[in-house]
């Protein structure tokens, strides 16, 4: 609730790019979709990436070791109803509200090759950045001759932060970590290893563990994985 005691109804604004939905609002979205009623609930969700270590000596089981965490999950669901009973619109059927819901979130983008980026705001709060990666449509209500008049779109959001973001908010500096890394342009193997262990030495077993045939050319836009130090001998 605002503070002018008007409702703010959630929107869902969906932008080509993701530096446009870092920064752009409502008038920057290329299209943007506002939900019939707020979600009464949603679920936010954190993963863990680790991997089994060999089993110590005397010891009854494998250890877990960190690697990464994973991007943030976030679970909205919508409401769809035609029927008049929360806004006083009776309409025939939800098809075109559906459809048009559809596109803002799954619509592949020819221009961008993708679908779009999306920023959900709730009244004066942004509440999440990410990439729709499920959408989930069941039908509740239905006319006599089957046309639905009401439906629940359960739309499953990923963070999508910019990898140096993303490692900057970890703190993921420390060379006891797994890490994943992206090829830029000009980036050598060398260079990425003294960055991340202080020691240019460690790229011939991480073009090893890669199974790069000529460490001298990285791929730009390629993703390498660097192991932890105790899985690495210079």
């Amino acid at each position: 609730m605002a503070a002018t005691g008007k409702l703010e109804k959630m929107l869902i604004l969906a932008f080509s790019d993701s530096q446009k939905a870092e920064s752009g609002g409502l008038a920057e979205a290329d299209d943007s979709f506002e939900a019939l009623i707020n979600p009464e609930t949603y679920t936010q969700e954190y993963k863990l990436k680790f991997s089994e270590s060999g089993q110590g000596h005397g010891s009854s089981g494998k250890q877990l070791k960190y690697e990464y965490s994973q991007p943030e999950e976030m679970v909205f669901e919508f409401l769809f109803d035609n029927t008049g009973i929360i806004d006083g619109k009776p309409r025939d059927s939800i098809v075109d509200e559906l459809k048009a819901f559809k596109k803002v979130l799954v619509e592949y983008q020819g221009d961008a090759h993708e679908p779009r980026h999306f920023k959900l705001v709730w009244g004066q709060n942004s509440i999440f950045k990410g990439r729709a990666t499920v959408v989930n449509i069941t039908y509740k209500l239905f006319k006599s001759d089957g046309t639905p008049i009401r439906a629940i779109a359960k739309v499953t959001f990923k963070s999508s932060i910019e990898e140096q973001k993303r490692a900057a908010k970890e703190n993921k500096s420390s060379p006891d970590l797994r890490h994943r890394r992206k090829v830029k342009r000009g980036d050598s193997l060398p260079q990425l290893c003294y960055a991340i262990y202080g020691d240019p030495r460690y790229y011939i077993q991480v073009a090893t563990i890669n199974q790069l045939a000529n460490f001298r050319f990285l791929q730009p836009g390629s993703e390498l994985i660097f192991p932890s130090v105790d899985q690495t001998t210079p």
